[in-house]
């Protein structure tokens, strides 16, 4: 079996408020990781974490992250698939990497989740709906719902997934290491 690894994060700021707001959880945004140390993560977030309005597809950067979020708070989980799965997801990521700068912030989806009703535009996805597109896709998890209406919540309470790690991104960057078992020392771990 290999793993892959969801991040739901807590970031502060004023656009995290609102959707921390409408959503009612602490965790508002998921990041896919393709190890538990999080080096190699993308989501569809900020292209720079200190300035919301500019959002795409992105690999995430621990260093500018904590730069700009010295108190962002993770809850890292892993989820279980084949190692054929990882490889076609990883070759998937990959190509949605190359042209990332078409791929961007659904953000008149936003309405739509709130109203419940399924929605789609060509290479626009929230962070949510972006991972739970290529999860399914590849067959590792679905979800009881149109991708586009995944939210963070959803993650959140997915029994699939086991927590490795819970606490500040300040922990993993600076040097948190996996143990053999595959679960993170430091921080909070549930195992």
């Amino acid at each position: 079996m290999a793993h892959i690894y969801i991040a739901l994060v807590d970031t502060p700021g004023f656009f995290a408020a609102l959707i921390r707001r409408f959503i009612k959880q602490r965790y508002i945004h998921v990041v896919l990781g393709f190890d538990a140390e999080l080096r190699e993560a993308y989501s569809v977030g900020r292209r720079n974490p200190a300035i919301p309005m500019f959002a795409g597809f992105e690999k995430e950067h621990k260093d500018r992250i904590l730069a700009a979020f010295p108190t962002a708070f993770y809850r890292i989980c892993e989820l279980e698939c084949t190692d054929m799965q990882k490889n076609a997801l990883w070759e998937k990521i990959q190509e949605d990497y190359r042209k990332r700068f078409r791929i961007h912030y659904a953000v008149c989806g936003l309405p739509f989740i709130l109203a419940k009703l399924p929605f789609y535009i060509n290479n626009q996805y929230t962070c949510s709906s972006y991972i739970a597109s290529v999860l399914e896709e590849n067959g590792i998890l679905q979800f009881k719902k149109h991708f586009s209406l995944v939210t963070p919540k959803d993650f959140y309470a997915d029994q699939h997934l086991r927590v490795v790690f819970e606490g500040e991104l300040s922990q993993i960057a600076s040097g948190m290491t996996a143990d053999l078992s595959g679960s993170l020392r430091g921080g909070s771990m549930c195992v």
